[in-house]
């Protein structure tokens, strides 16, 4: 029930959107009815077909079979991007997090990089890596890194010193403190950076590839800009925001299962 009742306002949205598009409210060049979109949305998702000069340019790429492929590069390089940052972000942040020391050296550091967003290393990602996919891989590592980090150092950092003190006086030793203690009371906080990480990962992909390399959905809709193809355009923002959702709910679920234990997720 609670699903019908989200879908309402798109599906008004929609149907608006429809009526106007065939009123001649809007071009049909700036802004194609839903339904001819999805018309070739799905024609997108086809096989590709040999080679016909009678098919107008853009419907030869919805009938091509690229948008198949643009999608998996995309993802490809947000999962493997994510898994660097992020990969990177967790053992650092429980460093930090359990040292004082530490988090006093570094912390100023961190506060100067972190707020500089992912766009504004491209001339130097490029200048570092040149062109294709080192340079995008580097963005999205970027892009996902500050977010799993901040939120891992705070996790740990925000561990009850009831449970601290509690573990010392069972006799704990740092290891075990850190895997029985810190490590579980911290997860809540990793696993929601990781999940903003892979949001972030989302958005800094589609921009890499409008600098970097030449397949992806960031790149087609490049491509279509320079064409005035505002349906293969939506198209391909359509198959982002599908993307995103699917990996969100993935990574929800996921959250879900590993903090089954924590009270916030008690049935």
């Amino acid at each position: 029930m609670n699903r019908l009742r989200g879908a309402i306002v798109p599906l008004v949205l929609l149907v608006l959107w429809e009526i106007l598009s065939r009123a001649g409210v809007f071009s049909p060049i700036v802004l194609p009815p839903p339904s001819a979109v999805a018309v070739k949305w799905y024609h997108g998702l086809l096989p590709g077909l040999p080679y016909d000069p009678a098919i107008e340019s853009h419907w030869r790429w919805m009938l091509s079979g690229e948008m198949p492929h643009d999608a998996v590069a995309s993802l490809g390089r947000v999962i493997m991007g994510f898994c660097v940052g992020a990969g990177l972000a967790v053992p650092v942040g429980l460093v930090l997090g359990t040292s004082d020391r530490l988090y006093a050296l570094f912390n100023p550091l961190l506060q100067i990089l972190r707020p500089i967003p992912p766009i504004a290393y491209i001339p130097l990602a490029i200048v570092w890596f040149g062109l294709g996919n080192p340079p995008a891989l580097f963005l999205i590592a970027l892009g996902t890194f500050f977010p799993v980090l901040v939120n891992t150092i705070a996790g740990v950092r925000q561990v009850d010193s009831i449970y601290i003190r509690a573990a010392r006086n069972l006799g704990a030793k740092p290891w075990t403190m850190f895997r029985r203690v810190i490590l579980p009371a911290a997860s809540p906080f990793v696993l929601a950076g990781m999940r903003i990480g892979i949001g972030t990962a989302f958005i800094v992909v589609i921009v890499a590839e409008m600098i970097a390399v030449s397949d992806g959905l960031g790149y087609r809709i490049l491509e279509a800009r320079e064409y005035m193809w505002s349906d293969k355009i939506i198209g391909g923002m359509l198959t982002i925001g599908i993307l995103g959702l699917i990996i969100d709910g993935a990574m929800s679920r996921l959250n879900d299962h590993l903090l089954r234990w924590h009270r916030g997720l008690e049935r």
